[in-house]
Order: C-alpha cells, then sequence, then structure tokens
C-alpha cells in the first residue's frame, strides 16, 4: 500500500482532506481517557514539586501517540481486557521521563512553545522528576505480573538510554555516517514506538507472528516519523506549525539531512559545516545558508523519501491484520507522519 492511499479509506469525505489522528483518536478515545486518569492518579506524591513539574510536561500538548498505539494495537487484535490501560500509562511515563532528561542535556527553554520544565524549576529538579517517572513506569510494570511485558518495556528503556548516550557521542562528530544516526533513532525514538505497539498483541495474548508484526510496525513508524521531525528542524513547515526552526543546527546534531548535505558538499561547503556543527562556531546568518545548502543537494527530499520507505514497511506490516476500522485508522497515522512535512 502506498503512504499516501490509507487516506481513502477512512470515510465518504477523507479524499479532500489531509491526514491525520482523528481516526484513531475517536476509536480509543474511551480508553485513552482511562489512561489519563492513570497518568493522574500515578503521578500523585507527597512532595508537592513532584505532580506540579510532571504534570507541567504531560500536559504541555503531546499527541499521546505512544499510549494510543498501545491502545490501537490492543483493539486491532480483539482485546476485551484493561490490561492495555495502565500499560498504556506506562508507556506515557517512559516517554515523558525522556523528554524531561532530554530538555536538560539540550538546554532547552522551549518545547512545543511552552516553557520546559527545566527552564521553570530548574535541571537538578527536571532530571530527578524524570528519574520518579521511570520508576512509576516500573511499578506499573511488575503490577502487571506479565514478565514477558516487563522484559519487553525494561529492555526499551535500556535500550533508549543507550541511544540518548548514542546521540551525545554523536553530536558535533561531523564525520557520523547514515548509518550509525539511524542506529540513534531506532534506539532512542523508535524502540519505544515498536513496544508500545507490542504489548498490545502480548496482553491479548496472540501469536508470536501478530507480535511481531505489530513489533515492526511500531519500529519502523518510530524512524519514519523521527526522520520528518529531522526534515521540519529547516522546514517552512516548522514555522507553520508555530515551532521554532532550526534547534537542531544550533545544538550541533548530526540528523540525517546535514550528514547527507556534508557528503554531498565540495570542500568549501564541508568547511561551513565543520566550522558550523563540528566546532559550534555559528553566527546569525549560518541557520539560513545551512538551508540553503540543503536545497541545493536536495538532502530534505532525500530524508523524506527514507522516511516513505519506513512508512511503507509499516503499511506492509500491518497486511497480517484484517481491514478493521482500527487497521485502517493505524494506516492513517503512518500517512500522517509523513503528511505533516508538506
Amino acid at each position: 500500500m502506498s503512504v499516501t492511499a490509507s487516506a481513502s479509506q477512512t470515510g465518504p469525505d477523507s479524499a479532500d482532506r489531509r491526514p491525520s489522528f482523528d481516526a484513531l483518536r475517536a476509536l480509543v478515545a474511551d480508553d485513552l481517557v482511562k489512561v489519563n486518569e492513570t497518568i493522574i492518579r500515578e503521578m500523585h506524591s507527597p512532595v508537592a514539586l513532584i505532580p506540579q513539574l510532571a504534570g507541567h510536561i504531560v500536559a504541555s500538548g503531546g499527541k499521546r501517540l505512544r499510549p494510543m498505539l498501545t491502545l490501537a494495537a490492543a483493539g486491532l487484535v480483539g482485546y476485551e481486557g484493561s490490561r492495555h490501560i495502565d500499560l498504556a500509562a506506562c508507556v506515557e511515563f517512559i516517554h515523558t521521563a525522556t523528554l524531561l532528561h532530554d530538555d536538560v542535556v539540550d538546554e532547552s527553554n522551549l518545547r512545543r512553545g511552552k516553557d520546559t520544565a527545566n527552564a521553570v524549576w530548574g535541571n537538578q529538579a527536571s532530571v530527578l522528576v524524570g528519574d520518579f517517572l521511570f520508576s512509576r513506569a516500573f511499578q506499573l510494570m511488575v503490577a502487571d505480573g506479565s514478565l514477558k511485558v516487563l522484559k519487553i518495556l525494561s529492555d526499551a528503556s535500556a535500550v533508549i538510554a543507550e541511544g540518548e548516550v548514542h546521540q551525545l557521542v554523536t553530536t558535533n562528530d561531523i564525520e557520523t555516517t547514515e548509518a550509525a544516526y539511524l542506529q540513534v533513532i531506532e534506539s532512542k525514538t523508535a524502540v519505544l514506538f515498536a513496544a508500545a505497539s507490542q504489548i498490545g498483541a502480548v496482553v491479548a495474548e496472540r501469536p508470536e507472528s501478530e507480535e511481531k508484526a505489530l513489533e515492526s510496525f511500531g519500529r519502523n513508524l518510530g524512524v519514519a516519523f523521527q526522520l520528518v521531525d529531522d526534515v521540519l528542524d529547516y522546514s517552512a513547515q516548522q514555522e507553520a506549525l508555530g515551532k521554532t526552526v532550526g534547534d537542531d543546527f544550533r545544538e550541533g546534531k548530526m540528523t540525517l539531512p546535514v550528514i547527507l548535505a556534508y557528503a554531498a558538499g565540495d570542500e568549501e561547503e564541508r568547511a561551513f559545516w565543520r566550522r558550523t556543527v563540528g566546532d559550534m562556531d555559528q553566527t546569525e546568518a549560518d541557520l539560513a545558508h545551512a538551508q540553503a545548502l540543503m536545497t541545493k543537494h536536495g538532502t530534505l527530499a532525500k530524508t523524506l523519501n527514507r522516511a516513505r520507505d519506513y512508512a511503507e514497511a509499516a503499511h506492509r506490516d500491518l497486511d497480517l491484520f484484517a481491514p478493521t476500522a482500527h487497521r485502517r485508522a493505524m494506516e492513517e497515522v503512518i500517512d500522517f507522519c509523513v503528511d505533516r512535512a508538506y
């Protein structure tokens, strides 16, 4: 199936609209209310700063994509129990904890146009509350009682941490390869998408083939999602979404558009990338020049093509399942993740 094909299957008027989360959000709406109730309950602590700081980032406008994948996967395979509720909250806690830590590492002051927790409460509080949320996540895993679920989510947590360290190592490393960068984003982003999707089949005790298909779906979707984020950081579309352009550039991150531009450039261009990203010696005009070089070599388009490849693979992963409303909604989410770059 093509990356844009599934949007036409979601309703008679959908050919005239862009892909979105709306169909999936509607399907899991009741469960998502319960997930949010669990999140609020499990954020409670007699230490007042913990729910204040955690609530700040949980309420900061995220789409709840990762927990929705757990809910959607459970619905896709016909699960009728309730274990997926707490586990979806667990997935969100893992994600939120990584955001708190990321903002400290990246010295970020804004997220989705709002002050980051570390900008409001400081780095120490953000790191410690991130640790609290990781701990809450593990408590929810243990309470579920499944060693298989515990292994999947704990393994994912370890890989995410490895991915973050790997990204730290590659920051400012102008010789970073495409393969090395894909390894970073598979670890820091895609692994949680994969785990969130897989556990939907695990709680339903579905065959291993369905587990593997959903794990692969989540992994491919996660890589596509991150590659599009890489593009948006240098795109005018990012400004249209009300977000800051060029954060990755200012932080010296070696994302795929930079890696491809450096590989395609002449010596003068490579010297520019070594100065601005490798040595972090930047002027106000450098971001615009970086965008111009990416346009010259088509690296944003090439990165989007890579994202489409992973999106196509995510579509194929869902071929194992009947064409239900849940599958169609999940396919539309795949298309949305790529379409948001336009």
